[in-house]
């Protein structure tokens, strides 16, 4: 009739699969996974997650550190993620640090700071060349004013 905790135990976990947390539900704690979870509801606690949806109706609010977020309903707290996507009906309140990509909606609501991380993109040709030329720039010497004497005409 029920199955006993010690066949549940030995059945594999799918750590890939796509958690969900309903409309209805409140979840109040921490939430730590190695896989995907959907928010539909209202989570009070700090999120620890690999992806990350937040729908519409979704609400977080503490802390949230994944590789992949997109946001579409309210989040109040820290972003700290790879890529970052923010529709057009999210509402953070909040900083955003991301390394790879940001991408915003227009009609998004963002109370905060957004900054890319230290390991983000690293510099292309075209940064570096930039650099020099602001390099080359500081170091030309300005030439010194020479001073004109004004000679009188003789009468």
């Amino acid at each position: 009739m029920f199955k006993s905790l010690r066949s549940v135990e030995g059945s594999k976990i799918n750590s890939n699969g796509r958690s969900h947390v309903g409309e209805t539900m409140q979840l109040e704690g921490d939430l730590r996974t190695s896989g995907s979870i959907d928010i539909a509801g209202l989570i009070n606690g700090n999120v620890f997650v690999s992806e990350m949806t937040i729908t519409e109706t979704g609400s977080v609010r503490g802390s949230v550190e994944a590789s992949t977020i997109e946001i579409n309903g309210h989040l109040e707290g820290k972003i700290s993620a790879n890529d970052v996507i923010v529709g057009k009906t999210a509402v953070i309140k909040g900083d955003i640090f991301f390394k790879n990509t940001l991408k915003t909606e227009e009609g998004a609501d963002i109370d905060g700071y957004i900054k890319r991380a230290n390991n983000g993109k690293s510099n292309n040709e075209e940064d570096i060349a930039i650099e020099e030329i602001v390099e080359r720039t500081e170091s030309v010497k300005k030439p010194k004013p020479i001073h004109v004497v004004q000679q009188k005409k003789a009468v």
